[in-house]
């Protein structure tokens, strides 16, 4: 069965960093797989947040968290992590990772262009 799990959630203050994990069970996250993170806050419809493309290395970010989260893999681990650094309040909301199979260079930023996702860790930036 295939299966995303993600970690690293959690409060933090407003400048404060937090490490998102995405790991795959039942399959080899990083065997081609374009992996996303999303997030959607209260209220508020998901949006994509950044993306990598294990089989290019192509990475993207959306303009809110450019030059300050990163994507990056972890072969060792069979998982896709997303940090975040100087996290502000509108960073706040539920953090899923997706997958898919994606056979152009770069890696999507639309939701439903994943097939796979996993249940969300939540994220609250507050003072």
């Amino acid at each position: 069965q295939v299966q995303l799990v993600e970690s690293g959630g959690g409060p933090v203050q407003p400048g404060g960093s937090l490490r998102l994990s995405c790991g795959g069970s039942g399959f080899a996250l990083l065997d081609g797989y374009s992996v996303g993170w999303f997030r959607q806050a209260p209220g508020k419809e998901r949006e994509g947040v950044a993306c990598i493309n294990t089989r290019t290395g192509s990475l993207r970010f959306v303009d809110a968290v450019m030059g300050r989260f990163t994507i990056s893999r972890d072969n060792a681990k069979n998982m896709v992590a997303l940090q975040m650094k100087r996290l502000e309040f509108e960073d706040t909301g539920v953090y899923s990772c997706a997958a898919v199979k994606y056979g152009e260079f770069g890696c999507p930023l639309v939701s439903n262009e994943y097939d796979f996702w996993g249940q969300g860790t939540q994220v609250t930036v507050s003072s």
